[in-house]
Parts: structure tokens; C-alpha cells; sequence
């Protein structure tokens, strides 16, 4: 996978429910169809799709049971964490628990992060890059894609 890109607009319903945005759809693997839903580390849902979300539960089954970290990261990274799949509209349903966590509203906006999606509030979303000034976003860059010696 060369990891997923692109930021996508979508509606929710009265149901709780959101089409999946074509744009999204083409990047995905022929006939997926199923996916895991899970709180985000900020505010926000993320969306995996299933064969991203199998590769990171083969990680966390190899940690240590023992460490109280890792027990708690679990708890947290695994809590709420559930399958969803397209309907036969091509339709996604977002738990109320979830959606209520990430403080979604109507419009929505499901983001690019490699080998799955960010779901926001559109307007938290929008906040972000707002926030960010192009300084610190230099400033971050210069931070992160610097090899540490």
C-alpha cells in the first residue's frame, strides 16, 4: 500500500449515517468493504481499513501484558473500537458513542493518514490550519523529518 491521500467532504444524516466519498472509494483495495472505526488521539474518529487495522493488532497482540502501559494504551487505543461496513449505498453508520466523542456534527471532513482516514468535525478541521501558522508548520517539519543522531 502506498498509503491513502486527500481530504474529503460528506454529510451526516439524521441516522447517523455518511456517504463514502468516491474520491476515498477509488483508493481503496477492489471490494473493500469493511472497516474499523476507533477515537482518534485528538478529537477526531479514525477509520482503518481492515487489512491496515489487522497489521497494527499483530503489533499491539506482541506487547507486554505485564507493563501497566501497555495495558492502559489498550484500554484506551481499543476502546470503542468497531467494525462498520458500507451499506449496499455505499453508506458508512458512525456509533453514537463515537460520533458524540469526536464532537461531530453535520458536515464532516475525512482526512488522509497514510494507511487509514481522520474523520472531523468540518469545522474543528478547518480550526486546525487555521491555528497553525505557516511558521510553525515549518518549524514542525524541520523538527520531525530531521534524522535524530
Amino acid at each position: 500500500m502506498t498509503g491513502f491521500h486527500g481530504e474529503y467532504e460528506a454529510t451526516v444524516d439524521a441516522k447517523g449515517r455518511f456517504l463514502l466519498p468516491g474520491g476515498l472509494k477509488k483508493q481503496l483495495p477492489e471490494g473493500e468493504s469493511r472497516f474499523i472505526l476507533s477515537r482518534g488521539f485528538e478529537k477526531c474518529l479514525t477509520l482503518y481499513p481492515l487489512k491496515s487495522w489487522e497489521i497494527i493488532i499483530a503489533k499491539i497482540s506482541q506487547l507486554n501484558d505485564f507493563d501497566p502501559k501497555v495495558r492502559q494504551f489498550r484500554r484506551q487505543f481499543l476502546g470503542g473500537a468497531t467494525e462498520i461496513e458500507l451499506d449496499n449505498a455505499g453508506r458508512m453508520l458512525l456509533p453514537a458513542s463515537l460520533k458524540e466523542f469526536a464532537g461531530l456534527s453535520k458536515d464532516i471532513v475525512l482526512a488522509a493518514a497514510l494507511d487509514r482516514f481522520e474523520i472531523w468535525d468540518a469545522g474543528k478541521y478547518k480550526q486546525l490550519f487555521e491555528d497553525f501558522s505557516p511558521e510553525a508548520f515549518s518549524s514542525l517539519a524541520q523538527e520531525v523529518m530531521t534524522e535524530k543522531i
